[in-house]
């Protein structure tokens, strides 16, 4: 039976590009969209599943997975970039933490028990050099921080989680979507690449860690 994978903010750019990475690998894939209208038409163009789900909306969460069932493989894509100062506007904070905080955080809880049930889960956390100490915490507004959050959450949960769960972050680089603007230097699929490695992991794979490119970046 092929693996089950939900990949948050699926519908476009480089949730897009990891739905069809993985469906190229032989996963049974489902996109979670907040628009349901073109998450389904994204869902057609690729061959896959597709799930209503707004990540700040703990309900939205919960009827989503109610709808999916167990899963096996966990991508939180989803993303948003504001570039106002973080005490200019403190909705935009909020925002920020909702989306690639928090919904990460209860993403992770309820796909948690059935992977360790099954003793088997991969989940990859989208986060950015912006989100690294090492790097300075780049990102305008209250992305960084965020991002920062999120890979602290990724190596604290693969302290909690069994070695039978493989929880990392990574990523992409400066990539064309419409966050990244057409001016970047990768494509969607080339964001993907790391994604799809971390979410098909072998057992003896890596844990707990930051990856760009296959390679481990300092937090």
């Amino acid at each position: 039976m092929a693996r089950r994978a939900l990949i948050t903010g699926g519908n476009r750019g480089i949730g897009y590009a990891i739905a069809k990475g993985l469906k190229k690998e032989g996963l049974e894939v489902i996109i979670g969209s907040r628009n349901a209208e073109t998450g389904a038409e994204a869902a057609k163009e690729i061959g896959c599943g597709h799930v209503q789900l707004d990540v700040t909306d703990l309900r939205s969460i919960e009827q989503a997975y109610d709808d999916i069932g167990v899963i096996d493989v966990l991508v939180n894509n989803a993303g948003v970039l504001y570039e106002e100062p973080m005490l200019e506007n403190p909705h935009q904070f909020e925002q920020s933490m909702q989306v690639m905080v928090h919904g990460p955080y209860h993403m992770i809880r309820r796909a948690a028990p059935s992977m360790i049930d099954r003793q088997y889960g991969r989940i990859v956390n989208m986060s950015s050099e912006w989100g690294s100490f090492a790097e300075g915490l780049g990102g305008p507004g209250a992305y960084g921080v965020a991002k920062a959050a999120l890979n602290a959450l990724t190596l604290a949960l693969s302290r909690e989680l069994p070695s039978c769960v493989k929880i990392n972050s990574m990523c992409p680089g400066w990539v064309r979507t419409r966050m990244g603007g057409s001016a970047a230097t990768r494509t969607p699929e080339q964001g993907a690449e790391t994604a799809i490695w971390l979410a098909t992991l072998p057992e003896a794979g890596p844990n707990g860690g930051f990856f760009s490119d296959h390679h481990p970046m300092d937090w």
